[in-house]
């Protein structure tokens, strides 16, 4: 047994087993390839995971090249593999070189019934048998009794006795439908916990949006683990998520845990990237709207004091606190927003800044930070806002069978700069290029991107929102409108980056 899992005797340290990539792959219209699994299994053991369950070893031969690549890293996590409880599965992780197992059968009535066509007995002796497969060739076993909350009582106990007797090492208990309530989470645990002594995992779904409290509600029983998803990918309605169960934990439950929670933004961000699923802009912890606002009296609560609408420091997740123009905006709100970019203004300006955002926004606009400062420059008549990186012209290589490449001409402080660039798509590539120009200006990288319809038909009118972040961690949006998609949206990318390159002037200067 590794450190981390020795320190997990102690059910005050909790034990984090990350599925990511085994049920979060399992996301409908997800899939990685082997080299895209091993980077995200390096990020996971950087965040501070105890277990990585890498894949189902049994599907492919892509999934089990990727598990043995994962498990000859050296990580400092356990890695494990997912195994029916049979021979050919375990043999499939043994391959894998594999030490850590985790192995399951399902136990409820329904599933023994129209699933596995099998009777108790035969799964029983079945659970029995592969626990002892695994030991005798000499693996390290979790034991999950698949559907545990909707089984007979009665009957899983009896089958946790049995493969507790057969030597499992640790034993997970399944809400394999998101079926159970916390209550029922608590009783099943402590009631498992008590009849076989071993560690227990709760592995909870998101079928009723009790994923997360289920699974601390089993901690809280006595369970020493969860099994975790990172931005709670998986099945159906997906897992328990990563960073919600720990951050409740930590900070309202006391309990330690050993991630490191200042990157689970960005882990977030890579796994969402990764596996092409967006992340709820309200999804707690690590949605873009986490730590935004735009209220004007949230936004004057949080200057005066951010734990006024704050539970926890942005920071402590690798965020950091934005605020919103809008038509709930404030003038406090506003007035912080623009001395960010150390504008300020008097207070009849102020007032009629925040006027004509409000106005613009009733008629059901988001306000970007370009738009804000651009209404600023029209009221100050203030002739800092004059950019200082254009675009002079740029040409896109697309097609079915070509690599999309842009080349850019662009001239910043007065110096023309030529940069190309290859994508996925004629945007990417685009953006790109610009990136690798702006360099020591502005080293952004882009945190969302967005694209609205404003008009139908072929040459529909459409809207491009950038947000980007620089070094610092402070966001710029910049949105631009156009029939072509790729010009809207290299020139909403130039007024982004002309923002944060006037932020970084007038910083300077004061």
């Amino acid at each position: 047994m590794t450190a981390r899992s020795v320190k997990k005797s102690n059910i005050d340290h909790v034990r984090v087993f990350d599925t990511t990539l085994r049920d979060g792959e399992q996301t409908p219209g997800v899939t990685v390839t082997p080299e895209q699994k091993v980077q995200v299994a390096i990020r996971l053991d950087e965040l501070g995971v105890d277990a990585i369950e890498a894949g189902f070893p049994i599907v492919s031969q892509g999934e089990m090249q990727a598990i043995r690549a994962i498990a000859r890293q050296g990580l400092k996590a356990e890695v494990c593999g997912l195994a029916r409880a049979v021979e050919s599965d375990i043999d499939a992780a043994i391959k894998c070189d594999l030490k850590y197992v985790h192995t399951f059968i399902a136990t409820s009535d329904i599933h023994m019934k129209y699933k596995l066509k099998m009777t108790p007995q035969q799964v029983l002796d079945r659970a029995v048998k592969a626990v002892e497969y695994c030991k005798n060739h000499g693996l390290q076993v979790e034991f999950s009794a698949e559907d545990a909350t909707r089984s007979d009582r009665a009957f899983l106990i009896k089958v946790f006795k049995a493969v507790t007797e057969a030597g499992a090492d640790r034993l997970d208990i399944p809400d394999t439908v998101g079926y159970r309530t916390p209550d029922y989470m608590a009783q099943i645990v402590k009631e498992v916990k008590d009849a076989t002594g071993l560690p227990i995992s709760v592995h909870c779904h998101n079928d009723f949006g009790l994923a997360v409290a289920n699974a601390i509600a089993g901690i809280n029983a006595g369970a020493a683990c969860a099994h975790v998803t990172i931005n709670g990918l998986g099945e159906r309605a997906g897992n328990a998520s990563l960073e919600e169960f720990v951050m409740a934990l930590q900070c309202l439950y006391d309990k330690k845990h050993n991630i490191k929670t200042q990157l689970i933004y960005e882990t977030s961000k890579f796994v969402s990237n990764t596996m092409g699923i967006i992340v709820q802009p309200n999804k707690a912890i690590i949605g873009e709207n986490a730590f935004g606002h735009e209220s004007g009296i949230h936004t004057h609560g949080i200057i005066n004091n951010p734990l006024t609408y704050e539970p926890i420091a942005p920071e402590l997740v690798g965020r950091k606190r934005w605020l919103q123009a809008g038509k709930h905006a404030g003038a406090h709100g506003i007035r912080a927003m623009l001395e960010e970019f150390g504008i300020k203004p008097t207070e009849e300006q102020l007032r009629e800044i925040v006027e004509k955002q409000k106005n613009i926004a009733d008629k059901g606009r988001a306000i970007t930070t370009s738009e804000l400062l651009s209404i600023s420059g029209e009221v100050m008549n203030n002739t800092k806002f004059e950019e200082k990186f254009k675009l002079y012209d740029f040409h896109i290589v697309t097609g079915m069978n070509l690599i999309p490449t842009a080349v850019v001409r662009l001239n910043a402080d007065g110096k023309d700069f030529i940069a190309s660039e290859i994508g996925v798509g004629p945007v990417d590539a685009a953006l790109k290029a610009i990136q690798k120009i702006s360099g020591e200006m502005a080293n952004i990288k882009i945190r969302d991107y967005m694209l609205d319809s404003i008009t139908g038909g072929s040459d529909a009118l459409a809207e491009v929102t950038v947000k980007v972040e620089d070094k610092d961690g402070n966001v710029v949006s910049a949105s631009k409108a156009g029939e072509d998609i790729v010009v809207a949206s290299v020139q909403a990318m130039m007024d982004a980056i002309n923002k944060v390159l006037l932020r970084k002037v007038l910083h300077s200067k004061i």
